[in-house]
C-alpha cells in the first residue's frame, strides 16, 4: 500500500508500499526515516531485553 514504508532487512533499503516478500520487512512506518531507523530501533530494544534479562538473574 503506498503512503507505507517498510524496512528491507536484506536490502536496508526502504521501500514505499510493499514490493519484497513480507519475511524481509519490517513495517509499516508512516513515514520513510522511520523506516530507515527501523533496525537501529530493533536493535537498541533488543539490547535493552538482554541487560534487563541478565539483570534479573
Amino acid at each position: 500500500m503506498a503512503g507505507e514504508y517498510w524496512f528491507n532487512t536484506e536490502t536496508h533499503e526502504v521501500e514505499e508500499g510493499r514490493q519484497s516478500d513480507a519475511s524481509k520487512l519490517m513495517g509499516p512506518y508512516p513515514t520513510r526515516e522511520e523506516a530507515a531507523h527501523a533496525i537501529e530501533k530493533a536493535k537498541a530494544r533488543a539490547k535493552a531485553w538482554e541487560a534487563e534479562e541478565e539483570a534479573e538473574r
